[in-house]
């Protein structure tokens, strides 16, 4: 029993609620720096080109870690969302690469269904 009548929040839901307008602000902030930033050519051009290093350099690293185990591929798609947020083809590519693991993921989890009456009766 709490002593909280029934219409107070709890403190879960008060910080959820603090947590989503901090993000919701940031995100405000977000484009109005971005705004700035396409003013100035030069800022533009310095942003892009990180962007780019940044994104580029996280699919590199994807690819390398796809062989090894854990989650190389991933990292690839998040890479390509880096890209995305600036290069209208690597937002094309990345759209189509989510959809491709989403697609995989589906049938990965459909086998695993399949598969999973037959060993338990075994």
């Amino acid at each position: 029993m709490t002593d909280r009548p029934e219409s107070a929040p709890t403190p879960t839901a008060r910080a959820g609620r603090l947590v989503g307008s901090a993000l919701g602000s940031a995100r405000v902030a977000a484009g109005g720096a971005r705004r700035a930033i396409r003013r100035n050519p030069k800022a533009d051009r310095a942003y892009r080109t990180a962007v780019g290093v940044t994104g580029g350099a996280t699919v590199a690293l994807g690819v390398v870690l796809i062989p090894l185990p854990g989650p190389g591929a991933l990292i690839s798609l998040g890479g390509l969302a880096i890209l995305g947020s600036e290069f209208e083809g690597a937002k094309k590519v990345s759209t189509r690469a989510t959809a491709l693991a989403k697609k995989a993921a589906a049938k990965v989890a459909e086998r695993r269904q399949q598969k999973a009456p037959a060993s338990a009766s075994e």
